[in-house]
């Protein structure tokens, strides 16, 4: 890990598709923004954050996600995920985490990711 530092951010930018639905994920019968996508783009951001900070080798790994998905979105709309560095313990790494569409916030929680090495965490896979 190199000069990572708490404090810093990432934002994406995605439109509500079809596969992100919740028909398509199965965890909804509305075809609605699904809450496993927010999560992933949730995800994606923090891992996208810290990705270029890493030295050769390291990575990270999602390890706890709490989040509320507090409005629906319709398929269609700009989604904006923010993750935010706010802890570093070690290899653990804290992020507050948010997600946007064009009438304000759909969801936000706390997300935890540790760094790892590639190839020792792959090795020690089964």
């Amino acid at each position: 890990m190199s000069d990572l530092k708490v404090g810093i951010e990432n934002m994406l930018e995605h439109i509500a598709e079809e596969k992100d639905s919740a028909i398509t994920y199965g965890s909804g019968a509305i075809n609605v923004f699904a809450t496993p996508a927010m999560v992933a783009y949730m995800e994606k951001s923090a891992m996208e954050l810290v990705q270029a900070f890493m030295v050769y080798g390291e990575t990270t790994v999602g390890t706890a996600i709490n989040i509320k998905h507090i409005k629906a979105t319709p398929i269609g709309m700009r989604i904006n995920t923010v993750a935010r560095l706010v802890n570093i313990n070690g290899n653990k790494l804290t992020f507050e985490v948010e997600a946007y569409d064009v009438n304000g916030m759909i969801g936000s929680g706390i997300h935890h990711r540790y760094i790892v090495n590639e190839i020792e965490f792959v090795n020690n896979l089964g």
